[in-house]
C-alpha cells in the first residue's frame, strides 16, 4: 500500500497528538531578561532553563518585547533614549529607533505598528510608527508615565502615571487622551484581559490592584493583598499578567518576594508563590506553561510552572534584571 504524500509524518503526529492519542510536547522557546545595571540581555533557553547568552545592548535597559512575528526584540535603553532592536536569531542589534526621551515601557499595536512608548521624564506617550522610524504623535499625560496597555481590538491605549496617580485612557486613532481612571497611589503597570472588558491596574505604594470596566469607565474591585508575617508595606504590586483564557491573573509583589495568583471570577487571591527578592516583571511562555519572573534585588529569574502553580527553578542573570519577553 503506498502511502498518501499530502497526509506527511508531520501531520500524522499533530493529529494524534491533538486527538490525545500521544502526550503534547512542551516547545522550546527564548526567553530574553534586561538587566539595567549591567545594560545586557540574558538569553535563556526555555526548554533546559539555562543562560545560552549574554548580549551588551544601550545603557539602562528596562522595558522589552518580542515583535508579533517573533523577529525582534525591542529594548527601552533609557540612559541613551532609544529603542535598540535585535535579531532574535543572530541576537545582533541590527538598528535603533527613535523613542523620545526616557523610555521606560512600551507596547505594541495588536497589528504590529505603531509602538507606544512611556517616556517617564517629559509626562508623554510617544507613538512611533517602527517601520519608517518616525514619531507619530506625543501624547501628554500625566507626571512620570510608566505603565502601557492595549486593548485587543486596538482602539485604545492605556497610560498609567505614578505621580499622577491615574490611568489615561487614549484613543488610538486621533491620539487623544478621552477619559482618566484615578487608582491607588504610583501605578506602575496596565493589562488588558483577553476580551478586552477589563483592565487590570497595579499601584505600588497603593499595594492594590485596580480592575477597571473598560466600557464604563468604573473600578469594579480593588484587590488587596495580605502575606502572612509581612508587614503591609513590603507589599508592592509592579507586574501583571493574564492567562488567555481568562481564569487566572499573576501579580508581582515586589519586596515581598511573592507572586499573586488571583481568580479573576471571584477577584480573589487563591495563593502566594515565593520567588527571588524584588519580583518586578512577568512574561508568559507563548504556550502559558512557564511563567518567569525577574527578581531586580536577587540577580535571578524564577521560573513558575503554571498548571501547578509552583516555582519549580530560580536562574541567575544580571545585575538588576528589570524586563522578560519571551520569543520563538
Amino acid at each position: 500500500m503506498t502511502s498518501n504524500p499530502k497526509f506527511s509524518a508531520i501531520q500524522l503526529i499533530c493529529a494524534l497528538t491533538m486527538w490525545g492519542l500521544l502526550p503534547c510536547q512542551a516547545q522550546a522557546y527564548t526567553i530574553f531578561v534586561s538587566s539595567e545595571k549591567d545594560n545586557t540581555i540574558t538569553v535563556i533557553d526555555s526548554e533546559k532553563l539555562q543562560v545560552t547568552n549574554k548580549i551588551k545592548v544601550g545603557r539602562r535597559p528596562r522595558g522589552i518585547l518580542v515583535t508579533h512575528d517573533g523577529k525582534y526584540l525591542l529594548i527601552c535603553a533609557s540612559d541613551d533614549n532609544r529603542i535598540d532592536v535585535m535579531d532574535t536569531k543572530t541576537l545582533k542589534v541590527v538598528r535603533s529607533l527613535k523613542s523620545g526621551p526616557d523610555p521606560e515601557l512600551f507596547v505594541l499595536h495588536p497589528s504590529g505598528n505603531p509602538l507606544y512608548i512611556a517616556n517617564e521624564n517629559d509626562n508623554q506617550v510617544t507613538v512611533l510608527d517602527i517601520e519608517k522610524n518616525i514619531v507619530v504623535a506625543e501624547v501628554p499625560v500625566g507626571v512620570e508615565p510608566e505603565g502601557m496597555g492595549v486593548s485587543p481590538d486596538g482602539s485604545v491605549m492605556v497610560n498609567t502615571s505614578e505621580t499622577t496617580n491615574m490611568a489615561h485612557f487614549i484613543d488610538t486613532k486621533t491620539h487623544k487622551l478621552v477619559d482618566s481612571v484615578l487608582v491607588d497611589s504610583r501605578p506602575r503597570f496596565a493589562e488588558f484581559s483577553s476580551d478586552g472588558r477589563m483592565l487590570w491596574v497595579s499601584a505600588e505604594l497603593g499595594g492594590t490592584v485596580s480592575v477597571i470596566d473598560t466600557e464604563t469607565r468604573k473600578i469594579v474591585k480593588k484587590i488587596e493583598f495580605k502575606v502572612p508575617g509581612l508587614p503591609k508595606e513590603t507589599i508592592q504590586p509592579v507586574g501583571v499578567r493574564l492567562t488567555r483564557d481568562g481564569s487566572r491573573a499573576f501579580v508581582a509583589l515586589g519586596p515581598a518576594n511573592r507572586v499573586a495568583v488571583v481568580n479573576t471570577d471571584t477577584l480573589e487571591v487563591e495563593k502566594y508563590l515565593l520567588v527571588g527578592q524584588r519580583v518586578w516583571q512577568l512574561a508568559f511562555t507563548p504556550d502559558e506553561k512557564l511563567l518567569i519572573t525577574t527578581n531586580g534585588n536577587s540577580n535571578d529569574v524564577s521560573v513558575i510552572d503554571v498548571e501547578g502553580l509552583k516555582v519549580v527553578k530560580s536562574i541567575n542573570v544580571g545585575r538588576a534584571p528589570w524586563g522578560v519577553a519571551v520569543g520563538p
